[in-house]
């Protein structure tokens, strides 16, 4: 059995990050990215600006 975790450890790649907008409006969206890859900026919509923003990684939130 402990084989099979730490083998399931090792494997773990991806993670879940929290975005915040940089329009500073606090709207925040989670989503996933490869745990070996730079820090993600996006360009997605802010609706309570009702605009296209950038999107900054604020925090990682756990391992998938």
């Amino acid at each position: 059995m402990f084989l099979t975790t730490a083998n399931s450890l090792s494997s773990i790649r991806t993670i879940l990050v929290q975005m915040m907008s940089a329009a500073g409006t606090g709207y925040f969206f989670n989503t996933k990215r490869n745990r070996l890859r730079e820090k993600l900026v996006l360009r997605k919509h802010d609706p309570i600006v009702n605009k296209h923003v950038l999107f900054f990684e604020k925090r990682k939130i756990r391992s998938i």
